[in-house]
């Protein structure tokens, strides 16, 4: 841990354990319940994700679930904004009603506010995991020329096709 406790380490286990899942799961409630078979039980991060998972096997609407979740959490209070619960509830409805749609999902992560990019990344990663490079519109791919620029010393720009092969070495072996 360098600057999360509790449901932040939970959070990261969870997203962590989805983006696995979907290198050799197709259905997204399972990749879901397999990330959360990573979080305690007994923690809020568990009981908010689980509600989600409820309210959407129950018919709830998309409008009515992100509706549900900025009534529970406030987006313009900081502490909300990046809290790791309501994030990870966002990613879970993102998942669940974005019909396996890369730019639907990505998107819905998005316009739902909180911390935006880490939720369409991690949607993002775990459909283009699940799904393959080929699911990925062009549009989401063009603007990166083949590149990924990080804040990670010595490798500052990196290619992506050298990380596509570097991820396949390791779900081979």
């Amino acid at each position: 841990s360098v600057s999360h406790i509790k449901n932040g380490i939970y959070g990261e286990l969870f997203a962590a354990a989805m983006i696995s899942a979907a290198a050799v799961c197709d259905d997204i409630p399972e990749i879901i319940r397999i990330g959360l078979s990573f979080v305690p039980t007994k923690s809020r991060l568990y009981e908010g994700v689980s509600a989600i998972i409820e309210n959407w096997k129950n018919g709830m609407s998309r409008e009515d679930c992100f509706g549900a979740i900025h009534s529970q959490w406030d987006e313009h209070n900081a502490h909300d904004w990046c809290y790791t619960i309501s994030n990870a509830q966002i990613v879970t409805a993102a998942l669940l009603y974005g019909e396996n749609d890369f730019s639907k999902t990505i998107c819905m992560a998005v316009d739902c506010g909180f911390d935006t990019d880490c939720n369409a990344a991690t949607v993002g990663s775990i459909l283009g995991m699940k799904n393959g490079l080929s699911s990925i519109e062009e549009r989401w791919i063009s603007p990166l020329c083949g590149q990924l620029k990080t804040a990670i010393f010595g490798m500052e720009q990196v290619s992506i096709e050298a990380l596509i092969d570097k991820t396949l070495e390791h779900i081979e072996r």
